[in-house]
């Protein structure tokens, strides 16, 4: 006889076999979002509508800076982990394929674009 709790026994046993490690990667990166939003929208919030040399000079400091790349990549990964999960749940076959390498293609170029210019920005 086995003594197995209920729980043991359905580790692993998802469509995926990944169920909770999305669910996990998603809730940690939903409250690093929670922090980083707030201040971002802040720092962004006093550049807007500012000239572009003011701009300029807000980015170039390295809080701002930093916060900015940090919204983008972990903004972007929790968009990437979340539409992967959504076309997970309703797609079937190569058309499931063909959409997740659109969706993660997408969200890396849409990263390095915006890394791209937050570098000329800051340099």
């Amino acid at each position: 006889m086995r003594y197995l709790t209920p729980r043991k026994r359905a580790e692993g046993r998802g469509a995926s076999g990944s169920g909770t490690e999305h669910h996990w990667h998603m809730q940690v990166s939903a409250v690093g979002l929670a922090f980083i939003v707030p201040t971002f929208i802040y720092i962004f919030g006093k550049a807007l509508g500012s000239s572009h040399d003011d701009v300029l000079a807000t980015f170039s400091h390295p809080v701002p800076a930093i916060l900015l790349a940090l919204m983008l990549v972990f903004g972007l990964l929790h968009f990437k982990n979340g539409a992967t999960i959504m076309v997970e749940d309703y797609w079937r076959g190569s058309t499931r394929r063909v959409i997740l390498m659109i969706i993660t293609a997408f969200t890396y170029g849409l990263a390095a674009t915006g890394l791209f210019a937050l570098a000329k920005m800051a340099l």
